[in-house]
């Protein structure tokens, strides 16, 4: 028999990509499945604080079990940010062009480049909490490469690989990204319980 599980997201390409990691034991459900619109105010300052904030809202909303995610990209020069403020570091609206533009542009004549994308997902099952986190490592470039993906992928460029997240195809950038080793984590938490 299938358990219902909520995702804190209504982003069909996320919840595809999850839902062939975890199995048909557990049936994903979107906020929109559930009748839920609103925004959740991410208030933390870490990326664990806003995946907990956000798995928490949905849980007392509707007491059932539940997850959520919170990614951003760290980079070492910087101080590590902009982490948990990564999709707003040019401010709002968000805008990918002018995060990485801004990036580029603190980065500028810096000789380490060296950053990470970290995923934590934070699960509510049965009124517990859990915590998974993905990591990958990689530098960034000095100017955008590559079509694919969003975000900060066009200058982000993994260890080990010679070329960015943008320039990967979907398959190949999921396998190795930081979400997917999250993910890998969480599905296979809820394939042993």
């Amino acid at each position: 028999m299938s358990h219902s599980l909520i995702i804190a997201s209504n982003n069909a390409h996320k919840v595809t990509e999850i839902q062939a990691l975890i199995g048909d034991d557990f049936i994903l459900k979107t906020l929109a499945e559930i009748g839920f619109d609103a925004d959740i105010p991410e208030t933390g300052t870490t990326l664990t604080e806003n995946a907990l904030i956000k798995a928490r809202h949905i849980y007392a909303q509707f007491g059932q079990d539940c997850f959520a995610d919170d990614s951003g990209l760290e980079i070492e020069a910087l101080n590590m940010e902009p982490g948990v403020y990564s999709a707003r570091y040019a401010g709002e609206p968000v805008n990918h062009q002018k995060n990485n533009e801004k990036v580029l542009q603190a980065l500028d004549g810096k000789s380490n480049r060296k950053a990470y994308f970290r995923t934590v997902i934070a699960l509510i099952l049965a009124g517990k909490e859990y915590l998974f986190e993905g990591k990958i490592e990689g530098e960034i470039q000095t100017h955008l490469t590559g079509i694919n993906g969003f975000g900060y992928d066009p200058i982000f460029k993994p260890t080990g690989y010679d070329k960015t997240f943008a320039e990967m195809d979907l398959l190949e950038k999921s396998t190795i990204s930081h979400r997917g080793i999250a993910v890998e984590k969480l599905a296979n938490f809820l394939k042993s319980i």
